[in-house]
């Protein structure tokens, strides 16, 4: 924390020699933009990563409504690892054939959410 709001201290021309009273509200308002940030860019990825899990969904060859409700019911919760997770685990269950291409995005969803063991065996399904 010192040093992020050391830098933006300097970068408003401020140090910590400054008046106490004007340093500490600079402060705390370069700590709480930090903050701002980075919750903001969470929400991003966590968006980035429910837009993608829905685009897999669609582009799926699963064809139970039931299970397409469960991932998508899932996806509105925040709970995408999971519904991620749901989703390639009846693709492999019901031994839905998928193309490499589906497959390659798979693997980088795993890989990009860190859950590598949900495509574990998907290998198995491709077509051709």
């Amino acid at each position: 924390m010192n040093n992020t709001v050391n830098r933006g201290l300097r970068a408003e021309g401020l140090s910590r020699k400054s008046d106490e009273s004007t340093v500490d509200r600079q402060a705390a308002k370069i700590w709480a933009s930090s903050i701002r940030s980075a919750l903001a860019w969470g929400r991003l990825v966590s968006l980035s990563y429910r837009a993608e899990v829905e685009a897999l969904l669609v582009d799926s060859p699963l064809t139970s409504e039931a299970v397409i409700t469960d991932v998508r019911h899932l996806l509105a919760h925040g709970e995408w690892g999971l519904a991620f997770d749901t989703m390639c685990s009846w693709i492999y269950e019901d031994a839905l054939l998928i193309t490499p291409q589906y497959h390659a995005r798979l693997v980088a969803m795993a890989v990009e959410m860190g859950t590598p063991k949900s495509v574990e065996r998907m290998d198995e399904l491709l077509i051709g």
